[in-house]
């Protein structure tokens, strides 16, 4: 039975259809978030819920952000169940009633309750869209297309920030409530869309649905059952369920244990991740920037609304940047130098409104806090190319297939949560605090740089399944070794691409173990040979990538020896299958190691090891 109408036909219109519907869902997301920055100055909006203080309007404007993570606990909960289309569906719905309520209220009681509701929508829709597009692209597209909706976040951001600032000229309730339900425009747009494209293939498998998920793959990469790229994509979604099933079913409760895949850790790193992306102070910017230039640099209302929006542009052009080129830039660097560059900038800030003081002289107090509008821009410019883009993309893939939507709720509530309290106390702390407020966050970022470089590994090109063999060797053991340098993850992933500089040769595949080779000699059939290095350390293996190899035992192989390069050996030959389509490179067959041919010739990499036949799934 279809699961979808065919609106949009096969191949890239479909694929097109799948990336614009994610990126309206952001937009809405965007919108959303921004609306309220330009309404909460406005005077009848102040008058009609009794002129609130700061601390309870950052209740009134983060309530909606604590309706967010409830809706990702929803999704932690019932979202493996439901699947990804119909979740977007749900979402919707609460988004158009919680917008219902907003645009209509009269009262304190009754504007919480609904920007609680719309929240819990935001939060359904947040933790499953970026899920759904990584799951229905190819490992090369993966990061640009992922990362293209939180651009569109920033185009949903500048839309909400001019139509307020366009409705503040007319005054009314017209002025605050039009802006509001404006948001059930998106909403409808998004369901209408869900209508015609496809769930997820890797869902689908993962329920046992797997003659509907081979004609999803059909239909999007608009090729037939039996093409190599589908039954390779086919195989490698098995093998990769196989290998995450091996103890069996996986339930809420055993998310965070310790398993042979690391699902646990690889949760907490999705959590961490999303942290980054609010506690470098981004909200303080989204939500609040008017009220900053306001009462800090002491700009008049219009020109803060004015320049606000301003700064909220430089969001989308420093999301270009990924969208374009994170694929080619990976995940680490940019995350590193981003969190650099966003402590730097609020530094500055800090130090620019410092002369905020009697002591100083108007002129310098005005020039310096001028100044600091600067900082503002390049902050935004920046978080657009790097924490704007990254998070949403690293969690996903980060997660193993059975935890994928259970996981990337719990990583996606991370966001909201925090966005929740950096919401809730920015207004007491930039009136409080004053410059002082910048300097938190000043360290927070600068915080991130460490945390990233030792423990987040880079998942950039990698298909989703790849991902899973990063996590299989064991790491080091003890708190003191694991603060000596970057994790196991993290070594293994570096390793593996630095193994994509492909240099012209032929010899042999070895694999090594201090001074001590063990392999086969492997010759080319007929084919280009090239050699793919990779290794880290004293444990390293080269493999050469062949359109077919003939494999010769050297030497009976020591198989402990072995044992130690297993989880590489298999994630080089996927990633080749992926980075080197156009040749023949399959899964790896057994051999035992009382079977020892004078010659095997195989299209097949044969790897010899008993070792491997309990590890992986072949």
């Amino acid at each position: 039975m279809r699961s979808h109408y065919s609106f949009f036909g096969r191949g890239w219109k479909l694929q097109a259809a799948i990336t614009i519907v994610c990126q309206l869902a952001f937009v809405l997301f965007g919108y959303d978030q921004g609306v309220f920055s330009g309404i909460v100055g406005n005077t009848n909006w102040l008058k009609t819920f009794g002129n609130p203080g700061s601390g309870l309007e950052g209740i009134i404007v983060s309530i909606y952000n604590l309706g967010a993570f409830s809706g990702c606990i929803l999704n932690f909960i019932f979202g493996e169940k439901a699947g990804r289309r119909l979740c977007m569906w749900i979402a919707m719905g609460w988004i158009i009633v919680g917008a219902t309520l907003q645009a209509s209220s009269y009262s304190v009681p009754q504007i919480l309750v609904a920007r609680y509701i719309t929240g819990i929508g935001t939060g359904i829709e947040t933790s499953t869209v970026p899920m759904y597009q990584s799951e229905l692209c190819e490992a090369h597209k993966r990061g640009r297309l992922v990362s293209s909706e939180p651009l569109f976040v920033g185009v949903g951001i500048v839309i909400s920030y001019y139509f307020d600032y366009g409705m503040s000229f007319v005054g009314g309730p017209i002025a605050w409530r039009l802006p509001i339900a404006c948001q059930i425009v998106f909403a409808f747009i998004v369901i209408a869309m869900v209508f015609g494209v496809p769930e997820s293939p890797r869902y689908l498998y993962k329920e046992n649905k797997n003659d509907e998920a081979l004609r999803v793959l059909c239909e999007v990469y608009d090729r037939p059952p039996d093409d190599e790229k589908i039954v390779r994509e086919q195989k490698d979604i098995l093998d990769a369920l196989a290998l995450e099933r091996a103890h069996g079913e996986y339930r809420w409760s055993q998310l965070f244990k310790r398993d042979d895949v690391q699902t646990g850790r690889r949760v907490l790193l999705a959590y961490g991740m999303q942290f980054m992306n609010q506690v470098g102070g981004i909200n303080l910017v989204v939500y609040f920037v008017p009220s900053a230039l306001e009462q800090n640099v002491h700009l008049s209302h219009n020109l803060s609304l004015l320049i606000g929006g301003a700064v909220q542009c430089m969001f989308v052009i420093g999301s270009l940047v990924p969208t374009f080129f994170l694929d080619q830039l990976g995940r680490r660097r940019p995350m590193m130098w981003g969190s650099f560059g966003l402590g730097i900038s609020m530094m500055l800030i800090a130090v620019l409104l410092s002369f905020q003081n009697p002591k100083y002289s108007d002129s310098l107090s005005q020039s310096t806090s001028s100044a600091s509008i600067a900082f503002f821009f390049t902050y935004m410019l920046i978080f657009g190319a790097s924490a704007n883009c990254i998070p949403w993309v690293y969690v996903p893939e980060i997660l193993p297939l059975h935890a994928r939507a259970k996981g990337t709720a719990v990583g996606i509530s991370s966001n909201w949560l925090w966005n929740f309290v950096i919401v809730m106390i920015t207004p007491t702390i930039i009136s409080r605090l004053q410059w002082r407020a910048y300097l938190i966050f000043m360290c927070t970022n600068l915080a991130f740089i460490p945390l990233v470089y030792f423990c987040y590994p880079e998942t950039a090109n990698l298909t989703l399944e790849a991902v899973d063999y990063l996590f299989i060797k064991e790491g080091k053991k003890g708190v003191v070794n694991q603060l000596a340098g970057p994790s196991e993850p993290v070594r293994a992933s570096l390793s593996l691409h630095r193994g994509q500089d492909v240099e012209k040769g032929s010899g042999a595949v070895h694999l090594e173990q201090g001074d001590e080779k063990v392999g086969f000699e492997a010759f080319g059939n007929g084919g280009e040979n090239r050699r793919v290095r990779g290794g880290q350390g004293r444990t390293r293996s080269d493999l050469l990538v062949s359109d077919s190899v003939v494999l010769q035992p050297i030497s009976t192989p020591p198989w402990p020896q072995i044992a130690g390069v297993e989880s590489r050996i298999k994630a080089r030959l996927i990633h080749a299958q992926h980075t080197h389509p156009h040749r023949d490179i399959r899964t790896p067959r057994i051999l035992s190691p009382h079977t020892q041919p004078d010659s095997v010739i195989a299209t097949t990499p044969t790897l010899a090891s008993p070792h491997l036949q309990s590890a992986l799934p072949l």
